[in-house]
């Protein structure tokens, strides 16, 4: 009678390779799902108004500062260069929502110039922002 030979089983292994696919999948959801703001990059103290609403679509803020000067993506634009700007950012985001963080001390000249400029370069949701009175 021939003898067998023991052999130990083999160490179990655990196959990462769906843990892997299903990371990458979720990955892409959330980039593709993600919305990205394109931030004014200056701080505004904000006029205070009662009947103030929260703006749901909004990924493109204009700042104007209370020198009169416009800020958007974190960098002073001309006030004549506006419309330019932000057809540019509507061409990356067609459904994108503008909102104007002009101080309270802003020209008013300069707001209205701004707030024209983003209708006419094709924004349908145009907002001047606000604080919430007590």
């Amino acid at each position: 009678m021939p003898r067998q030979r023991f052999e130990p089983p083999a160490p179990p292994s655990l196959n990462i390779t769906p843990l892997i696919d299903m990371v990458f999948i979720l990955l892409i959801f959330f980039a593709v799902n993600a919305s990205f703001t394109k931030e004014a990059g200056v701080e505004v103290e904000r006029p205070a108004a009662s009947t103030a609403v929260v703006q749901e679509h909004a990924t493109l803020f204009i700042a104007v500062t209370a020198d009169g000067r416009v800020w958007i993506e974190k960098k002073v634009v001309d006030p004549r260069d506006v419309q330019s700007h932000v057809a540019r950012l509507l061409a990356e985001n067609p459904k994108a929502g503008v909102v104007i963080l002009a101080d309270k001390r802003a020209p008013t000249g300069v707001v209205l110039e701004a707030l024209d400029a983003a209708r006419l370069a094709g924004a349908e949701h145009v907002a001047v922002a606000a604080t919430v009175k007590p």
